[in-house]
């Protein structure tokens, strides 16, 4: 397989002006730089919310014991105080 296959796309007036625009904006070369920098961006948005939500599901998922394991080692905090 080719490393620089290439591909078309058809982008709706509106779309396409958007692109444009994006690409004086940013400064960059060509409409496929747009593209790129947006697809990358798109999967850097999604990586990073799957791993909030890992993060979500097991901070949940051990609060209840973490609250225990606290609870019983409460009386040690004072221990040897006078």
């Amino acid at each position: 397989m080719r490393s620089n296959a290439k591909s078309s796309i058809t982008l709706p007036p509106e779309e396409l002006r958007l692109v444009q625009s994006l690409k004086v904006r940013l400064k960059l070369k060509s409409n496929v730089e747009v593209v790129r920098r947006g697809l990358r961006l798109l999967q850097e948005t999604t990586q990073r919310r799957a791993l909030r939500d890992a993060y979500r599901a097991a901070s949940g998922a051990t609060r209840a014991s973490l609250a225990r394991e606290v609870e019983d080692l409460d009386h040690l905090s004072g221990e040897g105080l006078d």
